[in-house]
């Protein structure tokens, strides 16, 4: 499989699906470019990147562009690097996972997760180019990596807890994996310090609210399980249990006019930081269901112990209805791709849990063959996916599979690039056989004792549980 052959096969399904899907998130953000006021609620880098390209070429055409191109650049360089190093099979299993119906069908989406798994594939490619050949990486060539890491970070608000490691643990120095670690806290800590600084005051962003609606999704989702309503009143409590709205899957009932949107509002109108307070001295005081509601969630986002058919899974194959002009693609194949893309998002291997699994059996392999350039590139995307996964149980209101694009994609190259190092036989390939089977086993049962999810962003809205 050569680089050639590789940007070809990725041109041909972009120019498929030209100019590029527009989710709900694309339309809102399209907005913003076409001088609409900009927030912080989408990333505010995309917009004023985007109305920099804007002058270019109207509607997705441009963005679509930047996307498909880091992304096959990032693959392109990726492929060359282990060709290079006499390892065609592991250059073609990272093409077949790349080009995989559900990462690429995804990557057709306009939208903020692509964009970062497209930045983020481009600069390890940059890496893994020169450092599988034992070459020292260039100045310009790590200062271009660098920019796509920092672009990556800005593009999602829990994105730092997969770029911070990544960055750290892609870096010569220090050698130290204990100052590594520091390294790493200190920086996601100076990342959450100066992230609003950089949306508001940069990118001349304004507060959304954004950030309320996590401390909301945890508040609400204990109160609707104890007797003491606090920090809700008794009516806003019971509105939130009869219908049902702190659902495990998502926030956005708790913000819906329709559904408990009314039992929110006095709450909204307070700040984030009196939010959060009011979050923590809850937890602690009822630490069991602030754990229970928060494995829940991590249970929903993972997609393992859930229900069949649960939505946001499948990219779509049409864009969000809009006034902006931004229309579907025409070619008849979408429909097909996305459909396939579905299904795989319906095997394990569209589950993050089973990608989180393995990037955890791969951990101390990878940890044992650091110095090993293609080892240490691997584990630095392991502990990324890890870390990332891990930031769920805290920090996540959604269970939207593109969420997991980049840790499923970087566990996904990690295998690749540790398996020659990988004993496939023997008692420890058994154990982790075992492990994984498992995780699927409980998944598939999971899947065949519930009842059918809602097969809609509304009804899963309006459900009731039971």
């Amino acid at each position: 499989m050569s680089g050639a052959a590789v940007a070809l096969l990725i041109a041909a399904v972009a120019a498929a699906f030209w100019p590029g899907i527009a989710m709900y998130d694309t339309v809102a953000q399209y907005g913003q470019v076409l001088g609409g006021p900009v927030d912080d609620w989408h990333p505010p880098v995309m917009v004023r990147l985007w109305q920099f390209l804007h002058l270019l070429a109207p509607g997705t055409a441009p963005m679509f562009v930047l996307q498909i191109g880091l992304y096959g650049v990032g693959l392109v360089l990726i492929v060359v690097a282990l060709v290079r190093a006499g390892r065609p099979l592991a250059a073609l299993a990272a093409t077949l996972i790349t080009l995989s119906p559900l990462l690429l069908g995804w990557q057709m989406v306009v939208l903020k997760d692509g964009q970062m798994l497209g930045a983020l594939l481009a600069a390890v490619g940059i890496l893994l180019y020169f450092r599988l050949g034992g070459r020292r990486v260039p100045a310009a060539a790590a200062l271009l990596a660098g920019l796509l890491v920092v672009y990556a970070t800005l593009l999602r608000a829990n994105a730092l807890f997969a770029t911070v490691p990544l960055a750290v643990l892609l870096l010569a120095h220090p050698r130290s994996m204990v100052a590594r670690a520091m390294l790493v806290i200190s920086g996601i800590l100076a990342v959450l310090a100066v992230t609003p600084l950089i949306n508001q005051r940069l990118f001349g962003a304004e507060p959304s609210g954004v950030a309320k609606t996590q401390p909301l999704f945890d508040l609400a989702a204990m109160a609707a399980t104890s007797r003491s309503p606090a920090p809700f009143t008794p009516a806003e409590r019971a509105l939130i249990v009869r219908r049902d709205c702190a659902k495990a899957f998502f926030w956005d009932p708790l913000g819906d006019p329709l559904a408990c949107g009314s039992a929110t509002d006095r709450l909204r109108s307070e700040s984030a930081t009196s939010l959060y307070l009011e979050l923590g001295r809850v937890a602690a005081a009822r630490p069991l269901a602030y754990a229970e509601h928060r494995l829940q969630h991590w249970n929903s986002t993972e997609r393992w112990l859930v229900p069949p058919g649960l939505i946001d899974a499948g990219p779509p194959d049409e864009a969000e209805p809009n006034d902006a002009g931004l229309k579907s693609p025409a070619n008849p194949l979408v429909p097909l791709w996305q459909h396939v893309a579905a299904i795989e998002a319906a095997t394990p291997l569209g589950w993050p849990i089973f990608w989180t699994a393995v990037a955890l059996l791969l951990l101390a392999p990878a940890w044992k063959r650091r110095s090993d350039p293609a080892a240490g590139i691997a584990l630095a995307l392991i502990v990324s996916a890890l870390i990332l996964e891990a930031s769920f149980l805290v920090v996540s209101i959604s269970s939207d599979l593109r969420y997991h694009l980049w840790p499923m994609a970087a566990s996904a190259l990690g295998l690749v690039l540790l398996g020659n190092r990988l004993r496939w036989w023997g008692r420890g390939a058994f154990v982790s056989g075992c492990v994984l089977m498992l995780v699927i086993a409980a998944g598939v049962a999971a899947r065949h004792s519930l009842p059918r999810a809602p097969d809609s962003y509304q009804a899963m809205v309006h459900s009731l549980s039971g």
